[in-house]
């Protein structure tokens, strides 16, 4: 396994150690095997996407939404702050 993913919401999932551009990842979400082949590097700890996700599209992670796309991203795409807006209140934050 490369990466955690927990709801079937989640269109990203987190990497839990380095991954690399061209290999191909492992997620284990309950009883379903994914398998993404990553067209960047993901660092530890941070997001790919699962599917392809639509501009404007909200970002799920942990069954959460986290974000909304600022662009298309495809499958195995680096999700992060270039191409994910963050909403404020969206799990209820505001500042």
């Amino acid at each position: 396994m490369d990466a955690i993913a927990f709801s079937k919401r989640d269109n990203v999932a987190t990497a839990i150690k380095d991954l690399k551009k061209g290999q191909t990842a492992t997620v284990i979400l309950g009883e379903e095997k994914i398998v993404v082949e990553l067209l960047e590097d993901v660092p530890f700890g941070h997001k790919f996407a699962l599917i392809d996700i639509p501009q404007s599209a909200q970002i799920f992670k942990y069954g959460e939404p986290i974000g909304v796309a600022t662009r298309g991203i495809r499958k195995g795409e680096y999700v992060h702050i270039h191409n994910v807006a963050g909403q404020r209140g969206v799990r209820g934050h505001r500042s």
